[in-house]
């Protein structure tokens, strides 16, 4: 039975497992809004700007691995969804952008409202493409699909002229089919047994393609078998808990960090799931001189400081179990790296009781983790906020700090937030901004408010962009163009209708943190900040020796 091209996408969609998708309408995607309303399977969360929709797909896809969907009209609302489609493209978040365009017969032309969409989303996805031909519409999506769930996962875009979304079309959805991953390499599992069983030193450095392969418990029973201590990026905090002794930190810091004294020794490194778009290469073997083992479901990016000795390409969990039976295990930790480990525990000690206000970095990290369980959930926006939850912030469970260190924009930690509650209602989110960050997506908080989505908002407030002051400050002893003011955020707040509260002192921070995560509101904590840490941690690493 014929029905409309809009009606057949909803259909396609349904096949593929939404069951969310963020976005807002517009003229041009009328037929496929009004489908959309009539879907039992679907639902739609209207966001205040497109940038937010994207955000919020971007952050379903990270924690589903299933692609998060996010919709825009043509021209203006198209392009904001942009950063959002981007910060998912390099994060290897799998989503699927679907904007309208404008008639067939206007888009060759100048004409209102219409620019190049397949041109504007190419540089930013991993595919791109317009529906000119009804009968393509079930092959498109569940290509746009297929492309942003293989590994490497990443953003789509699919665009709809409106007339072609009215037209009659008798067809059905494709279904999906699981992609398998092939197995290890015999040979490589050999030749890399014997490199790690010659050397003196190795380490693992476990990266973001861990938790989208689900391989986190391979890892921790490699790591364990084999007695290797391992680093995480930015975005891999979690994958191997912080209570297990081998785990030594978290990589990624703009300076030479303590873990990265933990690389410096090592003269093999085993990267296990490690996008090279995380944290380059240059910062943990800047000398060119380590013996690399790469292990991921995909061949590894060419850099000159990323020179592979053995490359095993394939399923990771199966390559760890090989890996695994093929290697001798250590008898202990090397004495360096624990040195490593106890100099990242002392600077979160020294300060977690300081009563200083502003409040020290520190002092919020540790009331931050005393507040939350393991599989709470907080996302941490780009900022110095995100150098310093990546660094001290002990995580024990994957994806519960989720930080974007790939595109690493500012604006996603709210939106993301929303995502991240509707995944996991029963979890408590904790949204941690600066307030430069904060105030690039506020307005959907009037979306969680309407969706009755609950989670808190911790602004570290220090009236400027503070990661970029600081790194003017490294660069040029000052800073230019960094200050600004704030609204009154409690009463900013309050007029969405949610509850704000303001730290007066530090001791306040704990109780209203505990507060705000048992309400199960919607709730914003306004919070000062002493970025006078900044420099003094930089500094103190200039002066470190392990």
């Amino acid at each position: 039975m014929d029905k409309k091209v809009a009606e057949l996408m909803v259909e396609c969609l349904e096949a593929e497992g939404v069951t969310t998708i963020f976005g807002l309408p517009g003229e041009e995607n009328t037929d496929f809004v009004e489908a959309l309303s009539q879907s039992k399977k679907i639902r739609f969360i209207l966001t205040r700007h497109e940038q937010g929709a994207a955000f919020m797909a971007d952050m379903h896809g990270r924690l589903t691995n299933q692609a998060g969907v996010c919709l825009a009209t043509l021209g203006p609302g198209a392009i904001n969804l942009l950063l959002g489609v981007a910060d998912a493209n390099l994060d290897s978040s799998p989503l699927v952008a679907l904007t309208a365009q404008a008639s067939l017969n206007r888009i060759y032309k100048e004409s209102h409202q219409i620019i190049d969409l397949v041109k504007l989303f190419s540089p930013v996805t991993k595919w791109c493409a317009m529906i000119h031909l009804p009968e393509a519409v079930a092959e498109m999506v569940r290509k746009a699909f297929k492309q942003a769930q293989s590994e490497r996962m990443g953003a789509v875009a699919l665009i709809l002229p409106e007339e072609v979304a009215g037209l009659a079309i008798d067809a059905t959805p494709l279904f999906p089919q699981e992609p398998k991953l092939t197995m290890p390499n015999t040979q490589q599992i050999q030749k890399a047994a014997y490199i790690i069983n010659q050397a003196k030193n190795v380490i693992i450095l476990a990266g973001a393609g861990i938790y989208r392969h689900h391989a986190e418990q391979a890892l921790v029973e490699f790591i364990n078998q084999a007695k290797l201590p391992v680093a995480v990026t930015f975005m891999a905090k979690g994958v191997v808990s912080d209570r297990d002794p081998l785990v030594i930190g978290t990589i990624g810091f703009m300076r030479h960090d303590y873990t990265n004294f933990g690389l410096d020794q090592a003269d093999v490194v085993i990267t296990v799931g490690y996008d090279l778009v995380e944290y380059a290469p240059k910062h943990w073997n800047p000398n060119r001189d380590k013996k690399i083992i790469h292990i991921h479901g995909m061949p590894a990016d060419v850099d000159s400081h990323y020179v592979l000795s053995v490359g095993i390409q394939g399923d990771i969990v199966s390559s760890l179990s090989a890996l695994g039976e093929a290697i001798k295990p250590r008898s202990n930790l090397p004495k360096h790296m624990n040195v490593v480990r106890q100099l990242i525990q002392n600077e979160l000690e020294e300060h977690k009781n300081n009563s200083a206000f502003p409040l020290k970095p520190q002092r919020i990290v540790a009331d931050l983790r005393q507040t939350l369980a393991d599989s709470d959930i907080v996302l941490c926006d780009t900022g110095a906020v995100k150098m310093w939850m990546a660094r001290l912030y002990p995580c024990y469970q994957s994806n519960t700090c989720l930080i974007s260190n790939s595109l690493a924009t500012m604006g996603f930690a709210l939106p993301g937030a929303i995502a991240a509650k509707l995944i996991y209602p029963k979890r408590k989110i904790v949204a941690v901004m600066g307030d430069g960050a904060f105030l690039m997506n506020s307005q959907e908080i009037e979306t969680a408010k309407r969706e009755n989505i609950s989670f808190v908002m911790l602004i570290w407030r220090d009236n400027a962009y503070g990661l970029i002051e600081w790194k003017q400050k490294l660069e040029y002893g000052r800073s230019a163009f960094v200050r600004f003011t704030n609204p009154d955020l409690v009463k900013y707040a309050e007029s969405f209708g949610i509850r704000g509260v303001s730290i007066r002192s530090a001791n306040e921070l704990l109780p209203a943190l505990k507060d705000a995560v048992a309400s199960n509101e919607l709730v914003l904590i306004d919070c000062p900040v002493d970025y006078s840490e900044n420099m003094k941690l930089t500094d103190k690493l200039t002066s470190v020796l392990i």
